[in-house]
């Protein structure tokens, strides 16, 4: 018997994501496939929630709303610091992720929005953000997570997280 996705389930799954102009974001189809444990925030909450009750074997296509997705694009968090705020030798490009401190001094990741001459425009909001996510899921393999891989809230093993 196929176990059915839900809560405390590990999920490995190949998946094409799409974006509104038919781009290709991102996919694992003839790479490795995406393991995760369901029901624990580690994928998008919009696609999470339509995977719910599939089972091993199934074909899907899931579009993903902005707001369960990577969020709205919000342009009052964009900032523009000089270039010397970044170590010298960085090799700085538009997309690029890194950390930062928030005021409390809690990790931040900002995204490289553009440059302009020494000005480095950052975001803490993800590239995605404000885009429809349109993906095309094949579901590899659900199986019951371990106790450890509950309580820790991710996959162990192949595919998934080692300590």
């Amino acid at each position: 018997m196929n176990l059915a996705i839900a809560e405390d389930h590990v999920v490995t799954l190949h998946y094409r994501l799409t974006l509104d102009d038919g781009s290709i974001a991102d996919e694992s189809f003839g790479g490795e496939p995406l393991v995760y444990l369901h029901g624990h925030n580690n994928i998008v909450p919009g696609l999470e929630k339509q995977l719910a009750g599939k089972v091993q074997g199934d074909n899907c296509e899931v579009t993903v709303a902005p707001g369960e997705g990577y969020g709205e694009y919000d342009p009052t968090l964009d900032q523009t610091a000089p270039r010397s705020a970044f170590p010298p030798d960085a090799q700085l490009a538009v997309g690029m992720a890194f950390q930062a401190r928030g005021p409390r001094g809690q990790p931040v990741t900002l995204w490289i929005r553009s440059i302009k001459g020494d000005d480095v425009v950052v975001t803490p909001n993800h590239p995605l953000a404000g885009q429809a996510l349109n993906f095309k899921v094949e579901i590899v393999e659900v199986r019951a997570a371990t106790a450890d891989e509950k309580k820790h809230g991710h996959v162990h093993g192949p595919g998934g997280h080692h300590h």
